[in-house]
């Protein structure tokens, strides 16, 4: 999750991270991670990986958040016959680039870089490129001999994405944070509420609360990565890159302004918040009046349950909304980090075999804070009665239909989505500007940072 953007290890603040700050979480998960678009023809596929002398048994370097650290612990424990060195660090959160910085000073040097690293999406977009003429990606390119086709084809559908640029992919993730409709149901249950399965239904119940009960929400877009749950989910093309070095930004497509449009009227209404959900003095004064959050799977533990303190057996979740006469739904995903193997390491197999293990294990992954990005594990994770028993109803189904919903058009760049959102939109809205009218200004900045960053901006 992040923080002043989202849980984010690199590519985002970590929202996971803000709320243990301001909810004082027991646990924290870095979750990062916006789809990208690797637009490279399969023919014209990049294959210039030349692996460094392979020892067998030398020890691997490993560098995790201090989330993660545990799992690492774990497999070097269930695998004594491996030599490894841990490293605790950042992971990249909260827009850290302490990772890129460290790799480059690697590569100057031409030693030092670690076997395996826990990191954000937006440090693959780097990653797996030359750090400067004559250097080696730092990432290595698993489906290179490195991981079988067929792990990387057990992936939730979509969410290796962020892994895959000139057509190979760079990492394999660790969790996403597919957007779910959260509701208390049993305040539904209690007004004669129906759960809504559209937009249109969704913005019809909340006019319908603000009327019959005031102070009730069915949302808020404060917060720093609200942006994900409502924009990616209603396929805006704010982030889309449309080649490797060309991002399209365009919030005056009907996608964009129409999602403006039910939320001003809901802002309006009062049914949605402008603070945010992790704000300070939120889960004090609203917490228990939210009747309806769109946001990700994280939401009902770290949220509802650990932040505002509902009582167990409330929160329900439902499948993502769809358009009145569209029949295919999209989601956005809020969080999820990404485990890379260095392109330097001399013990690739090893490296592998723990990324690989660290993502698609039952053992690791049925006990993560998170919900796994690898599908098998995913359903372990749903077993486990410590992330479902909670909840008022069966999250498991509405959970894996959003896992394989997440739209990749929502681009992974090489600077965070929240920055524009954080500092041109939400004051806007603080100071009592609409969504509708804060568009153009939103895109400018999105634009400006891309171009900064050596991306050719179009809006078409």
């Amino acid at each position: 999750m992040e923080s002043s953007r989202s849980p984010r290890t690199g590519r985002r603040h970590s929202l996971l991270r803000t709320a243990a700050v301001t909810l004082s979480l027991a646990t924290t998960a870095a979750l990062s991670g916006c789809a990208s678009a690797d637009t490279t023809p399969s023919s014209a596929k990049q294959s210039a990986f030349k692996p460094v002398a392979q020892k067998a048994s030398s020890q691997i370097t490993v560098w995790a958040d201090s989330t993660r650290l545990p799992s690492v612990q774990a497999y070097q424990k269930a695998h004594p016959d491996v030599k490894m060195k841990v490293v605790t660090y950042d992971g990249g959160a909260d827009g850290s680039t302490y990772l890129q910085s460290k790799v480059q000073l690697f590569d100057r040097t031409g030693s030092g870089w670690p076997d395996v690293v826990f990191g954000t999406p937006t440090d693959v977009t780097w990653a797996s490129e030359a750090t400067k003429p004559g250097a080696q990606p730092f990432a290595a390119p698993l489906d290179e001999k490195l991981v079988p086709q067929s792990t990387l084809d057990g992936f939730a559908k979509g969410s290796l994405t962020p892994c895959q640029f000139n057509g190979h992919t760079y990492c394999m993730r660790n969790d996403i944070a597919q957007v779910v409709l959260w509701y208390n149901k049993s305040l539904m249950d209690k007004w004669g509420y129906q759960v809504p399965t559209t937009w249109e239904e969704y913005e019809a119940l909340g006019t319908k609360v603000a009327k019959e009960h005031p102070g009730y929400l069915v949302g808020s877009v404060g917060d720093t990565n609200s942006h994900e749950s409502y924009f990616w989910s209603g396929q805006c093309p704010a982030f889309s890159l449309t080649k490797p070095d060309t991002l399209r930004t365009d919030l005056q497509d009907p996608k964009c302004t129409r999602m403006a449009k039910l939320l001003d009227n809901l802002i309006s209404a009062k049914a949605v918040a402008t603070q945010g959900f992790f704000s300070q003095g939120f889960a004090k004064d609203s917490g228990s009046k939210v009747l309806m959050a769109y946001g990700p799977s994280w939401y009902g533990q770290y949220l509802f349950k650990a932040g505002f303190r509902t009582p167990a057996k409330q929160i329900a979740a439902a499948p993502p909304l769809t358009w009145k006469g569209e029949s295919t739904a999209a989601t956005g995903n809020v969080g999820g980090g990404v485990w890379m193997v260095s392109s330097h390491s001399a013990n690739l197999k090893a490296s592998a075999d723990l990324v690989t293990w660290l993502t698609t294990s039952d053992a690791n992954q049925a006990s993560a804070p998170t919900y796994p990005a690898y599908a098998q594990a995913a359903k372990a994770w749903l077993a486990n009665p410590a992330n479902k028993d909670y909840f008022a109803n069966d999250v498991s189904g509405p959970f894996e239909q959003a896992a394989n919903e997440v739209w990749t058009g929502w681009s992974n760049t090489r600077f965070s989505d929240s920055t524009a959102w954080s500092s041109v939109v939400l004051p806007a809205l603080t100071a009592g500007k609409s969504l509708t009218e804060t568009l153009p200004a939103w895109q400018k900045e999105i634009a400006g940072e891309a171009k900064t960053q050596g991306y050719k901006v179009v809006d078409q």
